[in-house]
């Protein structure tokens, strides 16, 4: 136990030693000003474009509408609630999940969920969603709750060989502190940070990422155990931390640096 709490001292200091660069580090002029570019020309629009064309191929509104249980012209309000518990599937789910479930529904191939076409395909269905306000319920039912629940532990668990949490670094004490020249968020802001924004072009890898695989790299980062994508602890926390942001107005594909 106390050998624990060295280490986890230890990579507190560490962690704190590297959180106090300058505002003006996060972004040199020539990023500020390609970031300033990107925001009028989001490169992930044409990844958007084609996720539609995917979409209307492979599912279409009324069959994925069908499986949602809703009418097609709720379909806006019902994208702005993911995750969420779908009957069908009798168990809280994303929505790159729901368009799994869809598929398979119509008879077709499931795209994996780290393949290029869910990306593209989630992308565009939730972009159906912009200028909507998230609206994702964590009391709706038993199931929602439980996974409510369950996010804010894995969110605040502390684990892997630096002893950290997804809270070490989004905690309202942490957050606007600085780790490798980037401004670490809150993860529930009305800004740039929240789910709301995701799946989002990243200009620092040149590709669009979805939520819960920008979660994933988090926790690479971290020296955490990846959790697996579509698992019930990683739909959990996608759960939680969308609620965080609960009301922030859908802004698909967003820009990240």
């Amino acid at each position: 136990m106390r050998k624990l709490s060295m280490c986890t001292a230890l990579c507190s200091l560490v962690l704190c030693g590297m959180l106090n660069a300058e505002e003006s580090m996060s972004m040199n002029a020539a990023d500020k000003a390609m970031y300033a570019e990107m925001l009028e020309n989001n490169p992930a629009a044409m990844d958007v474009a084609e996720g539609e064309d995917m979409f209307n191929s492979l599912i279409g509104k009324d069959a994925y509408a069908k499986v949602l249980g809703v009418k097609v012209k709720d379909l806006p309000k019902t994208i702005a609630g993911f995750p969420r518990m779908v009957k069908v599937a009798g168990k809280v789910v994303t929505l790159s999940q729901s368009l799994q479930m869809a598929a398979a529904d119509r008879g077709h191939p499931v795209p994996k969920l780290e393949s290029n076409e869910m990306i593209k395909m989630t992308a565009h269905v939730k972009s159906l969603a912009n200028g909507l306000e998230t609206n994702i319920d964590v009391k709706a039912d038993k199931q929602m709750k439980e996974m409510a629940v369950l996010g804010q532990h894995v969110f605040e668990e502390r684990r892997g060989g630096r002893g950290l949490s997804c809270n070490s670094c989004h905690s309202p004490d942490i957050v606007g502190s600085r780790l490798r020249m980037q401004a670490l968020p809150d993860l529930g802001a009305k800004e740039t940070a929240s789910a709301a924004t995701w799946p989002a072009y990243r200009m620092t890898q040149s590709v669009m990422v979805t939520f819960d695989k920008r979660m994933q790299q988090c926790m690479k980062n971290a020296l955490l155990a990846e959790l697996p994508l579509g698992s019930k602890e990683m739909v959990a926390l996608e759960v939680y931390v969308t609620n965080k942001g609960k009301g922030n107005t859908m802004q698909i594909p967003g820009l990240k640096r």
